[in-house]
């Protein structure tokens, strides 16, 4: 009779579980909670079905619980308590990707209204969530729309923190952030970012090491070589800068809602170096300029 009995209640808990799990109402779901919790006292060592399924449900609630208190604090721009929140879960699971994005947003957001205090960490997450996407660990994107717009963002992120320290490193991240259904794709501020990067970082470099190399000896097949590599860059930042000019065109906001705008401002900034640089690789002369900067958009990224 007492096995009976204990098999009874055993199944009537977990037909409460069992009717509530899936339901549709933040009620029912509680309840699933409260009835799991209660198996998993009474029963766990079972460790039969019931007892996994029902353990994991209570795992992934309360992981669940504190995920919405993590984005809680991140919506209420209490950036230091998201931090706070975010770390001992890190501790627990260092590769949930959601924790990893919100601490990263946080972090952007934090250092985007001028404290750069939790910088160093953030870029720490930052790469770590960027890890787990190249490698196709992530299932789900949350708190993103999709992989591509994650992708985006965290690239973004990353060349932003790394676009002084490390611009070299930045230019392959703003790179990556300007993909096919990134977010980004169509965003000049970021093309002007990559072109920057890109004469900061390995143009730059070059430039230094030829002039080094070869700035009092005569021509020879290493010095051209190196001259076309640094080349190469002059032209692949001057492809960026003619992507943020074109993208940054009154007449193409009109026609496309979706379409960041700037000012007038930042097209003419962006012209002017774009014009400077252009010039100093072609002899001082910007022949082909307005055909470069009106059929750029229709070319593959370099």
């Amino acid at each position: 009779m007492t096995s009976q009995r204990f098999d009874q209640d055993k199944e009537n808990l977990y037909a409460i579980f069992s009717q509530n799990k899936r339901g549709p109402s933040p009620e029912q779901l509680n309840r699933a909670y409260i009835a799991a919790r209660e198996f998993g006292r009474r029963y766990g060592g079972d460790n039969d079905a019931y007892a996994k399924e029902t353990k994991q449900f209570v795992i992934e609630f309360e992981r669940g619980i504190r995920h919405d208190e993590l984005f809680a604090a991140y919506n209420a721009k209490n950036y230091a308590k998201t931090f706070e929140l975010g770390r001992p879960l890190l501790k627990t699971e260092p590769d949930n990707f959601f924790v990893l994005s919100v601490m990263a947003e946080a972090g952007h957001d934090n250092a985007l209204a001028g404290n750069p205090t939790l910088n160093d960490e953030t870029i720490g997450y930052v790469r770590s969530a960027i890890q787990l996407i190249e490698a196709g660990k992530v299932k789900k994107a949350d708190p993103f729309k999709s992989l591509e717009a994650a992708s985006g963002f965290l690239n973004l992120a990353l060349g932003w923190f790394l676009k002084e320290k490390s611009p070299v490193e930045a230019a392959a991240a703003f790179l990556k952030a300007v993909q096919p259904k990134s977010p980004y794709e169509k965003d000049a501020l970021v093309y002007y970012r990559l072109g920057v990067a890109i004469l900061k970082g390995e143009f730059s470099q070059l430039s230094s090491e030829y002039n080094e190399k070869f700035g009092s000896k005569p021509p020879s097949p290493e010095q051209q070589k190196m001259f076309e590599r640094i080349n190469q860059q002059g032209e692949r930042a001057i492809d960026a800068f003619a992507r943020a000019v074109a993208l940054s065109d009154p007449n193409r906001s009109l026609t496309d809602t979706n379409q960041p705008q700037f000012t007038p401002e930042f097209r003419s900034r962006v012209l002017a170096q774009l014009t400077a640089l252009y010039k100093s690789l072609r002899n001082n002369s910007d022949a082909g300029l307005n055909e470069l900067i009106a059929e750029v958009l229709s070319k593959p990224l370099p």
